[in-house]
């Protein structure tokens, strides 16, 4: 993917030769560097069973991502710059999006997103004390949002297997405050967004899909992200492609982007880019009424929204740019390697539950979770230490049930539904690794782990 440059890439003068001389130099000793230090890390050490750490996520990168980087430090750009702009096209170009607006998380973009639905400047916003249909069953960060506007969380079941939001439950979520769904695609199994959506159109809902899990994932032909008012991804090292820390926020609707980008930008209205001059972007930097003032105003300084300073960086989208270039190829893995799990595991579902999904669903997997049904002769406390005495690396299922968790105990809200699933999740399921990082013998040594246990 092309990106513009600036700074040294754009000298003008008698050094330019030597200056883009010394900067091909940097960047082949920066491709040296990679494969004398990093090659090993992001492509996999030599496997040695019962020594070597199988983790259940990480970085898979290679000199592209660290010359990326030091071209953006060369050029010293430290804030959102052409980079950003560039890795934004691509992630639009990919989803088949209108827009992609970056931040520094995948939790800022959860955060910008709910408070986009408050903002004043739509028709319909979202008040205090408004209900948001979300599941029990989830991350924090798709609820911390939530109660963090003034809302209130209503929780409905999930489903053990798929382990999300069970959509047959919306209509009991639903009373005269329901304002909004807030849908996480858990570790990249997509949720029914036909029955999502049908539901949100009935009852004139807003949709929020957190996309954190699930870059990659389709549902019914179209990818995930792309069926709500918002959605929100996440690039966090584990998830499908890396910036380091980073997010986005997606949206087809111009007025919510344009909201999203202020609340992103300490609440200012202005919506010029790093190319914007004197006069700004728009030619009307210093154009803007404040009531009582009797002069127009600067509009970098005109503020429409409560805001943070979400940016990210040029450097981590220079890092972002060529781990965009290589999704396909990411996503194609971890479909192979949970396909090597599922099959290798199915012999044994009157031990194990094995993940469910739609069959409208592609996922692209961000991990392969197991749950100890209650017939099960041992625990999911003995499965987890037995795959951890292996070296095999696990994860329990985020927050399990986040009304148990301390953070959580105390807030608004209302459970809509019985429990019951997430309460099992929270009792009997984890997970373990399918990222792209994986190899046919980190993936045969522990499904021979696990063959062990079982049998």
């Amino acid at each position: 993917m092309p990106v513009r440059t600036t700074g040294l890439g754009e000298s003008t003068g008698s050094l330019d030769g030597d200056i883009l001389r010394l900067r091909r130099e940097i960047l082949a000793r920066v491709g040296e560097y990679y494969h004398l230090v990093h090659a090993g890390r992001s492509q996999g050490a030599p496997f040695v069973p019962g020594e070597t750490f199988v983790h259940y996520g990480g970085r898979v990168y290679d000199e592209r991502e660290l010359q990326g980087g030091v071209e953006a430090i060369l050029d010293f750009w430290l804030t959102d710059g052409p980079r950003v702009e560039a890795f934004s096209d691509g992630l639009e170009a990919y989803l088949g999006i209108r827009h992609i607006l970056t931040v520094n998380s995948g939790s800022s973009a959860n955060l910008v997103a709910m408070a986009a639905l408050r903002s004043e400047q739509i028709e319909h916003p979202l008040r205090p004390g408004d209900e948001v249909i979300t599941p029990a069953a989830t991350f924090p960060t798709t609820v911390a949002p939530i109660v963090q506007n003034g809302l209130v969380p209503v929780f409905i079941d999930c489903r053990v297997g798929t382990y999300n939001i069970d959509v047959d439950l919306l209509e009991a979520g639903l009373s005269d405050k329901t304002r909004a769904i807030f849908v996480p695609h858990i570790l990249g199994n997509p949720v029914e967004m036909d029955v999502v959506t049908a539901f949100a159109a009935a009852h004139s809902l807003y949709v929020i899909e957190d996309t954190c899990d699930a870059l990659g994932s389709t549902f019914d032909g179209r990818p995930c992200g792309t069926f709500g008012d918002l959605a929100t991804f996440s690039f966090y090292p584990a998830h499908h492609i890396t910036t380091g820390e980073g997010g986005a926020v997606g949206t087809n609707n111009a007025r919510l982007h344009h909201i999203a980008h202020s609340i992103r930008d300490w609440g200012r209205d202005c919506w010029c880019d790093h190319r914007s001059d004197r006069g700004g972007e728009c030619g009307h930097r210093f154009d803007w009424e404040i009531p009582g003032l009797g002069e127009p105003y600067d509009h970098r300084y005109f503020f429409t929204e409560i805001g943070y300073n979400l940016k990210m960086t040029d450097v981590q989208a220079a890092i972002g740019i060529p781990q965009l270039g290589k999704l396909d190829d990411f996503v194609a893995a971890r479909k192979r390697n949970f396909q090597v799990l599922y099959e290798g595991l199915l012999p044994y579902q009157d031990r194990l539950v094995l993940p469910v999904w739609s069959t409208k669903a592609d996922p692209a997997w961000f991990a392969f979770t197991l749950a100890v049904p209650e017939t099960a002769p041992f625990t999911r406390r003995e499965l987890n230490e037995y795959l951890r005495e292996r070296k095999i690396e696990t994860r329990y299922l985020f927050a399990g049930n986040i009304l148990n968790q301390p953070g959580y105990r105390n807030i608004q809200h209302r459970v809509a539904t019985p429990l019951t699933e997430t309460d099992r999740v929270l009792k009997s399921a984890l997970f373990i690794g399918v990222y792209p990082g994986m190899d046919e013998a980190r993936l045969g040594y522990m499904l021979q782990a696990l063959e062990d246990f079982l049998g």
